[in-house]
């Protein structure tokens, strides 16, 4: 700041808002308006300006989205500033997402950064097609595309411009009267590097980025040199010199009226030298990119609930876990390549925004429980626990035993616009159980075993979490079928059942040794997997509904991981770099045989395959795919060798090289094993060359059918044999891959009596469709995945609870549910009482035969017994109305250009019939104005 306020000539530009809020919060009123007049006046910009610089691997849209929100309405609030310019210098690899969604959707003009492959930043700077027009969504073409421009170098100044009080640069000496005077030198190696930059770019502009990791310390040591320079270099005539910001740049680039490259689809993977590829990191702590997606979900859903409660100024909020949020994007938090003690603080803060949150969801569900009851009278208020170790199967209100007198309710919570249909699991100690619906009527449930895999990571955990060992011990999962309006809940009452009537169906348990068919048949309903006997394996994948028969197996491997010790030195396999020695088979050690438990809701299928390897597949009676539940870990590495373990999923499908994989939970981009669209590859890592993250799924087809597996988390991914699809689950290594973390990634749970590998449990889920079916699957069942439905528990004496409480409730009006190919990714009060909403159309176009068209939202049906008085449409991160973003939008020139068919987009909402019309792969964000017509009895 002081370097600033000393000239005004000089500029300066600030990325991270999170980072910034920390500084701004501890400053004078007079600095504040100190710098209030330095970014009015254009010496310094917000560029980018989310809360931080996120990741575009392993995020998923709707964080990024709303990273990038939080940190544009702090701008907007304190400064009255727009960004107009990404900055994603430091990301290794860029998805399509970023190019159109965080980018021309925001209304940036441009964006900037430097990471790119080694092979493909070399032909551009020969063909100078580093500046580019980028088209990242073939859906949206020319109508979402960006200006962007790929540095020549890193983002750094060239070689002998760093001025930091300790760089090595050689500062200008202008007192003629020293020895090492030396401007006319410094001018020509000013000139000579300006030159240089020219000969790779189109038109006369170029751009030098003064700083790199770490600088500004001290500013005073580099603007005095830049100022030396700018004077110097300018008397000299052949090159002008200034103090710009990326805009500025933008504005000169755009006056130049020259037709630019085009770009489509990403960059991804990303490799800095032959056998660099930074496509580990995709997968690094799985924990926790599993926890950051689980509490995602847990924040949207908390959202919708703060709003049908109504946003209150003293009770508990989200905006901690908004907060905790928006930084565990960063490009180096959810991607997993920062120390141990910074992923602890990052998870400590999620969890501490959780907790809150967790308060907050507890009383707007009683409020809405309570709400036209007459309870209101009593003043009783429920308290709703909920049970965040589920996960590791720990939920102390459903293990409690239940007496006569007292039952268990549970409340669940449905955050989708859609109804839904899901299968309940809880742990419960007895078997004498019964489960009823809303109405007193009892459902169909089921009891299944407790693995042991899943007691002895409940046991360690909960006491290396909690700091004691769980006090039940639940005998089985009791499961039973819920059904849920949309953004809405029901309520389900589980009791002891009495020694004469029916209670909850305990599952048929099988082993394979008391089989006497050689081929074993799993699924209740339309799925059915089947089993050979003989080898203990998966087979068969039929579909009785939709006629679909496959071959199908499912293994696992691990890739030994490099030391990096070789000819080739610096490339481990590391936090970032996948660099793989070797492929070794996990062939099944049989000590235990499968398990096969069945049942009227689901049958499942249990696996150990070896001491560190168990897995649970589920198929359920109602659903047509396959649920696989994975426990791995701790993965044993005394030999010394690190490892990266993977599943295979193999089909005798002829998929020709071809798969695809989504980006972020958007688009779907088509991927060729050992091919680039834009250079000719050289292939070095036949294997971490081809891998690709995956946030929602990837999948592969042939001319008949297809194949889809979908994560609950971010990985990494390939087909690296045809019809075969492969995902990396959990890694650990003993060697730094030198790209920055400067530690190994070998993450540990410790213990009272010591620490171990950390035990990774997560999901994958597999279907098998006629080609052309799947994408329906693929997108309903990612919004299910990505929110899946929230419980809630409390216990009433006798029947008082059921009878005086609403026991059902949607947020919308009871006879509409929003149309199947569109999804709520926003609905939440702000703090002046208006409400935000997003509305996203999950297809792309030409996906699917029925849901790749524009769709239509009744916003009347959204906001029963309101009023809507205002709707004013925003850019995607709410800080300007869309109107005047387009209005503003630069039109480039592309070189080349084919026609390209007619975008769709979904046209402007009639005040009077207020529907929103959604093309393939739109979201549009609007703020709402509403009266409230009438208001619960309080």
């Amino acid at each position: 700041m002081s370097a600033l306020f000393e000239d005004k000539n000089r500029k300066f530009i600030y990325v991270e808002i999170a980072f910034f809020q920390r500084w701004w919060r501890q400053q004078s009123e007079v600095m504040k308006a100190k710098v209030k007049e330095l970014v009015n006046s254009g010496q310094l910009e917000f560029i980018n300006g989310g809360m931080c610089m996120h990741d575009e691997a392993t995020p998923h849209y709707i964080d990024l989205i709303d990273q990038t929100t939080l940190g544009h309405q702090f701008i907007k609030d304190e400064f009255g500033q727009l960004p107009r310019v990404g900055w994603q210098i430091d990301p290794f690899g860029h998805s399509s997402v970023q190019a159109y969604l965080l980018g021309a959707e925001l209304g940036f003009d441009s964006l900037f950064f430097a990471r790119i492959d080694y092979q493909d930043r070399a032909k551009r700077l020969r063909e100078k097609s580093l500046e580019v027009i980028w088209q990242g969504s073939k859906s949206l073409g020319s109508t979402s595309q960006i200006f962007t421009g790929i540095f020549p170098r890193h983002y750094d100044p060239p070689d002998g411009f760093t001025f930091e009080i300790n760089d090595v640069s050689p500062p200008i000496q202008d007192d003629i009267l020293l020895f090492d005077y030396n401007v006319q030198e410094r001018v020509n190696d000013f000139v000579a590097a300006a030159l240089a930059q020219v000969n790779v770019t189109r038109t006369n502009h170029i751009m030098w980025l003064m700083g790199t990791d770490f600088r500004y310390q001290y500013a005073n040591s580099w603007f005095r040199q830049m100022d030396k320079f700018i004077h110097y270099v300018n008397k000299d005539g052949r090159v002008n010199a200034f103090y710009s910001t990326p805009s500025i740049y933008t504005d000169a680039k755009y006056a130049a009226d020259e037709r630019w490259p085009l770009k489509t689809e990403d960059f991804f993977p990303y490799a800095d030298h032959p056998n660099a590829y930074w496509t580990g990191y995709f997968t690094s702590r799985p924990a926790f990119k599993g926890y950051v997606r689980m509490i995602s979900g847990y924040y949207l859903a908390a959202r919708q609930l703060e709003f049908f409660k109504g946003r209150s100024a003293s009770g508990p909020n989200t905006n901690k876990l908004a907060d905790a949020l928006a930084i565990a994007q960063h490009h180096d938090a959810v991607s997993g390549t920062e120390r141990q003690h910074v992923a602890a603080d990052y998870s400590l803060r999620l969890s501490i925004g959780y907790m809150e949150a967790e308060k907050l969801v507890a009383s707007s569900l009683a409020f809405l429980a309570e709400s036209g009851s007459s309870t209101r009278q009593e003043k009783t208020v429920t308290s709703f626990q909920q049970c965040p170790l589920l996960n590791i199967s720990y939920c102390p209100p459903s293990e409690a035993i239940l007496s006569d007198k007292k039952s268990l309710v549970i409340v669940v919570y449905n955050p989708l616009g859609w109804k839904r249909e899901e299968v309940i699991r809880i742990p419960v100690s007895t078997e004498k159980v019964v489960v009823q619906d809303s109405s007193g009527r009892e459902i169909e449930s089921q009891l299944l075993p407790i693995s042991s895999t899943t007691f002895n990571l409940r046991n360690k955990y909960v006491k290396a979490y909690l700091g004691r060992f769980p006090s039940e011990t639940p005998r089985y999962w009791l499961a039973f079928s819920a059904s849920i309006p949309p953004l809405g809940f029901s309520t389900y009452l589980v009791s002891s059942a009495r020694q004469t009537g029916p209670s909850s169906t305990t599952s048929l348990v099988q082993t394979l040794e008391e089989s006497t068919s050689n081929t074993i048949e799993v699924g209740q309903g339309s799925l059915k997997l089947l089993y050979s006997a003989d080898v203990g394996k998966l087979t068969h994948y039929v579909n009785t509904r939709s006629l679909v028969t496959a071959t199908i197996e499912q293994s696992y491997g691990y890739y030994s991981g490099n030391d990096g010790t070789d000819k080739d030195p610096q490339v481990a396999s590391g936090a970032y770099v996948f660099r793989p020695n070797g492929t070794f088979p996990i062939k099944s050690e049989n000590q235990v045989p499968l398990t096969f438990v069945r049942g009227p809701l689901l049958d499942e299928v249990h696996q150990q395959l070896n001491p560190w390897i168990s897995q649970i597949t589920r198929v359920y009676k109602g659903k047509e795919h396959a649920e696989v539940e994975f426990t791995i870990g701790p993965i044993p590495v005394d030999d010394g060798i690190g490892k990266e373990i993977t599943t295979q999923i193999t089909t005798t499908m002829r998929t020709n090289k071809t798969f695809y994989t989504d980006s972020n939970g958007r688009d779907f981009i088509k991927r060729i094993r050992d091919f680039r669209t834009d250079w000719d590859l050289q292939v070095n890592q036949p294997v971490a060359g081809n891998y690709y993250p995956i946030n929602l799924g990837i999948y592969v087809q042939d001319n008949s059918s297809e194949l889809s597996v979908l994560v609950d988390r971010s990985v990494g991914g390939s087909s690296l044999v045809d019809g075969q699809i492969e995902l990396m689950l959990h890694r650990r290594l003993l060697h730094d891959d030198s790209r920055g973390v400067g530690e190994v990634l070998n993450e540990t749970v410790c213990f009272s009596n010591g620490c171990e590998g950390l035990t990774i449990q997560g999901k994958y889920f597999v279907r098998i469709d006629h080609l052309g079916e799947g994408a329906k699957w693929r997108r309903t069942t990612g919004q299910e995945i990505y929110s899946p439905v929230l419980l809630a528990f409390t216990e009433q004496d006798g029947s008082n609870w059921m009878n005086s409480h609403t026991t059902t409730f949607s947020g919308i009006d009871p006879s509409y549910s929003l149309p199947d190919n569109v999804a709520i990714i926003t609905l939440q009060e702000l703090e002046n009482g208006k409400v935000l909403l997003r509305l996203a159309h999950l297809y792309e176009t030409e996906e699917d035969k029925d849901y790749s068209v524009v769709a239509s939202v009744e916003l009347k049906k959204l906001f029963p017994n309101k009023k809507i008085s205002k709707v004013t449409e925003l850019s995607l991160s709410a800080n300007q109305e869309r109107a005047d973003m387009e209005k503003k939008r630069l039109v480039w020139k592309v070189a080349g250009a084919a026609e390209e068919r007619k975008v769709a987009r979904g046209g402007p909402v009639d005040p009077a019939k207020l529907v929103v019309e959604l093309a393939p792969m739109e979201i549009r964000t609007f703020l709402i104005d509403l009266i409230h017509l009438q208001t619960f009895d309080s």
